[in-house]
């Protein structure tokens, strides 16, 4: 460290070296995150038990045993409250960090976040609909709330990028604006079906803050398939990204067609979020903050940034809903409240530190 208290450049250098440690790191902290959200709780579990009952678990299809497992009611909190929860934590927010990373790398722009396109506005105006006019309905073991929440992401992205297209092809610019201008009128649209619907306005802010108390494994089966490809895509696209990095003209040169990796970045990034939110509402600040975190580790190539923020963001939001859960135990915190009470000071810290290095 400098004596401003700043990072010597050699320093930070040296860490940019090394991804391959960082990355380790990162896998690590997913790790002990997701042990301690599953020992800390209301109902504390002894963490030697966890991990036997989940070994045991593990192999049992082998026709293994591991002894000195939970039983009763502890195994019963592990296994259909705590763990369903913890790992949908680590889905949502693993998708929303690379999601942002993506966006950032894709519209060049590092305040650019998953909700660019019009993602949150489609999955409110869903969930509104659905909360206003069907409340306690379900498809099968599935809530109708994150289904429509998750066909109102894709609607508003869906629309943005037609627009955009139509409009003035992939440029970054055009569909920026038409983002925002689908985001604004889905918006609106929300609030005229939350003024005509009043009653159910508490519901429908408890979603709108972010919230995974309702957690189960019917949402992990839900989302996994389109976090999972999603995430697959933008990981395997990250060294286009860095070749776009140098402009169009150089891409083409080197075989990448830029208006396609650009509509594949963004629809792959738009649904990962889009699964997100359908389960966990609006949590801001991982895919902003995040991605920064793993540029300042492993510099800015995307081939880098993509697979640290993709594990950094799933740690990053275990330890969040950890402390949703304990910090006003036995009442809890809206997820998003946490994120952003966590993610706005860090992020003002970032800006005061870029400008102070200027």
């Amino acid at each position: 460290m400098t004596a401003g208290g700043t990072r010597a450049p050699g320093a930070l250098a040296a860490t940019r070296r090394h991804p391959g440690v960082v990355l380790a790191g990162a896998g690590a902290a997913v790790v002990a995150a997701v042990l301690a959200g599953v020992w800390v709780g209301a109902l504390p579990l002894p963490p030697g038990a966890v991990v036997a009952t989940l070994l045991d678990r593990a192999v049992a299809p082998l026709g293994l045993d591991v002894p000195g497992g939970l039983t009763g009611t502890e195994a019963a909190v592990l296994l259909r409250l705590r763990l369903p929860r913890v790992v949908l934590a680590a889905l949502v927010g693993a998708a929303l960090a690379v999601s942002g990373a993506a966006y950032q790398g894709v519209f060049r722009n590092p305040l650019a976040d998953p909700y660019l396109l019009g993602a949150a506005a489609g999955a409110g105006l869903g969930a509104t609909l659905v909360i206003a006019l069907a409340p306690g309905a379900s498809v099968g073991p599935v809530g109708v709330v994150p289904l429509a929440a998750f066909a109102g992401a894709l609607l508003g992205v869906g629309a943005a990028l037609a627009l955009g297209t139509a409009a003035g092809g992939s440029h970054t610019a055009t569909l920026l604006l038409a983002g925002i201008a689908v985001a604004s009128f889905l918006a609106a649209a929300q609030t005229l079906v939350q003024q005509q619907n009043t009653d159910d306005l508490r519901e429908v802010y408890g979603w709108l803050l972010g919230q995974l108390g309702r957690a189960a494994w019917s949402d992990v089966v839900l989302v996994l398939p389109y976090l999972g490809a999603a995430c697959l895509v933008l990981l395997l696209c990250a060294r286009a990204l860095d070749v776009l990095a140098v402009g169009d003209d150089e891409a083409r040169a080197l075989g990448v067609h830029p208006a396609r990796v650009r509509l594949l970045v963004v629809a792959a990034a738009s649904l990962a979020t889009a699964a997100a939110v359908a389960v966990s509402g609006l949590i801001g600040f991982v895919g902003l903050v995040v991605p920064h975190v793993a540029r300042r580790l492993v510099g800015g190539a995307n081939a880098r940034v993509l697979p640290v923020a993709l594990l950094a963001g799933a740690a990053f939001l275990v330890l969040a809903d950890l402390a949703a859960r304990v910090v006003l135990a036995p009442a809890e915190l809206p997820l998003g409240v946490v994120t952003a009470f966590v993610g706005a000071p860090f992020f003002a810290g970032l800006l005061w530190a870029g400008a102070r290095r200027r």
